[in-house]
């Protein structure tokens, strides 16, 4: 996602290249994605800040870390920080309940990490990393990033720290992931619980990475969610939301 947060520039879990996978010495090797990018490296603006939600492949690609303009500042979740020696960025990082004021030239964000249900060991013998969701904070607004989830009840906790303009949240790979990755229903329940307003779908039609395959997310999220609180059916597309 690329964000325009009341003049900072925010993306969060970056890919944007033509794999996923593991980052060798001959490039990455992995999983094709499905579509391409709505835009490459070199056409993103100058970025304030790349907020990172874990470890995982394809959510912190370092391919695509490493190609960014400028020198954008990184949140990330616990136990990450030993992925980035060797690159020119330097994450601070996270646990739940954490939270971070981001300084920049635009402005300042307030950055606080919440608990999902997710995992975050990078290879199969990593150690366990973090793994968050987000609530971005800036101008009396407030947005959700749910990064990675399965159902989990801890988005109503964030209901009393309302309300909040927009929800990010997962659709896809829950089959047979379900344990790790919400269904597109569960992600309406969970962005309900927390009071969201406008419903975000991502992790989706990105990469082959769930049997359910790449339309039966967002068939099934229209059938479940009001038309008018859905922010996009396509990636690329982009919402804007009005000002109060």
């Amino acid at each position: 996602m690329l964000l325009n947060f009341y003049g900072l520039t925010i993306l969060t879990d970056p890919v944007l290249f033509r794999l996923i996978g593991a980052d060798t010495c001959v490039g990455t090797i992995g999983a094709k994605r499905l579509v391409a990018p709505a835009l490459s490296p070199a056409q993103l603006p100058p970025l304030d800040l790349v907020l990172l939600s874990h470890a995982h492949m394809d959510h912190m690609d370092f391919a695509t870390l490493r190609a960014l303009p400028g020198k954008p500042k990184v949140v990330t979740a616990s136990a990450t920080e030993d992925l980035f020696k060797g690159t020119r960025l330097y994450p601070q990082t996270l646990a739940w309940g954490e939270k971070a004021r981001v300084r920049t030239e635009r402005g300042d964000l307030e950055v606080r990490a919440f608990e999902v249900k997710h995992w975050g060991a990078r290879w199969k013998y990593d150690k366990q990393r973090g793994f968050n969701g987000y609530v971005l904070s800036r101008e009396d607004k407030k947005l959700i990033f749910g990064g990675d989830t399965a159902w989990t009840s801890s988005f109503s906790g964030l209901r009393s720290e309302g309300p909040y303009e927009l929800a990010i949240m997962p659709i896809g790979a829950y089959q047979p992931w379900v344990c790790s990755h919400c269904t597109p229903e569960q992600a309406v329940r969970m962005a309900d619980a927390a009071g969201a307003k406008t419903f975000l779908p991502i992790h989706f039609k990105t990469f082959p990475l769930g049997r359910e395959g790449a339309v039966e997310p967002l068939v099934r999220l229209e059938a479940t969610l009001e038309p008018e609180r859905l922010g996009w059916r396509e990636i690329g597309e982009t919402l804007q939301l009005a000002q109060a």
